[in-house]
């Protein structure tokens, strides 16, 4: 069976447009188009309109984009039960992640591959709203993110399993007078100058810690590792994050940086953990992959408490 135009006529809803569509499925545009066109000929209805600035679906088209849908999935389900026959493991799985977990996806990418190189995996990283929003529009099949308490997705029909329990740390050189204690406090971390990781929920803590104690001297947030680590190492800087997102960074070594613990209140618990869509049926790649997450996180827990 030949899904190739359905997949094409679902994804130029989902995108608006056809140039988008095109960009998503890595394919060109004109094979979107004229994949369109075919099946509006065929079935002699138009699903889109289109202008300059994308496509919209029609009457018709809303109802027949329903439909694709629901036949892709019922498809997919289709290959599950003959895979789970044949005993091979294939499909594609899109991964959405805060940039944090990159680090521990690595060796649970790499590994994976090489039990199951029929599977295609696609991994992207982006700001948790962007995730959030993906998943729920099924652009990703699933998404990484921290959920804290401000943070409440009970009502967007998304499930959230926790993987990993997290906490905020602050990183300082080991040079630094304030590497010799244990934990850093409130006033000790205000007499800093902080930098930041550009991270939803770091900018939220640090937010929310401000509103408490004070103003704290910021002096950038940045996405670039090296650029916080020569803040620190350089400069004297305290860069705050989460526990885990220290553990695989080549530069920030124990001799290197000394990483503290905040004297803070607890702010409750707070979860590394994928978000998926409640109703969908999640694939056979989804649940052997998320087999392998658990497995792996599961190890970085341990040897973190340790």
């Amino acid at each position: 069976m030949n899904t190739e135009k359905l997949e094409y006529l679902v994804e130029v809803a989902r995108a608006g447009s056809i140039s988008k569509a095109a960009e998503q499925l890595h394919v060109t545009i004109s094979a979107v188009s004229q994949a369109i066109t075919s099946l509006e000929s065929e079935w002699g209805i138009s699903i889109f309109t289109r202008s300059k600035s994308g496509v919209t679906l029609t009457p018709e088209g809303k109802i027949i984009i329903k439909k694709a849908y629901e036949t892709l999935e019922k498809y997919e389900d289709l290959l599950e039960a003959a895979r789970g026959f044949s005993g091979t493991v294939k499909g594609r799985l899109r991964v959405a992640t805060i940039p944090s977990p990159m680090s521990l996806l690595e060796r649970v990418v790499i590994e994976f591959k090489k039990k199951f190189p029929d599977v295609k995996l696609e991994i992207v990283e982006k700001g948790s709203q962007d995730i959030i929003d993906d998943v729920i529009q099924d652009k990703s099949d699933l998404g990484l993110i921290i959920l804290f308490k401000n943070r409440l997705i009970e009502r967007t029909g998304l499930a959230f399993e926790r993987l990993l329990p997290v906490h905020m740390v602050a990183g300082i050189s080991s040079a630094s007078p304030l590497a010799l204690k244990p934990t850093v406090g409130p006033e000790e971390l205000r007499q800093q100058t902080v930098v930041l990781y550009n991270d939803d929920y770091v900018k939220w803590y640090m937010d929310d810690f401000q509103s408490l104690y004070g103003p704290v001297d910021v002096l950038f947030t940045t996405n670039n590792r090296d650029l916080i680590f020569r803040a620190c190492m350089n400069h004297g800087a305290v860069t705050i994050g989460l526990n885990f997102s220290f553990m695989n960074e080549p530069a920030f070594r124990k001799d290197n940086i000394a990483i503290l613990d905040f004297d803070l209140p607890d702010h409750g618990p707070v979860y590394l953990g994928v978000i998926q869509r409640k109703e969908k049926t999640h694939s056979q790649v989804s649940r052997r992959f998320m087999e392998w997450l658990k497995h792996d996180l599961e190890a970085l827990g341990a040897s973190m408490q340790s």
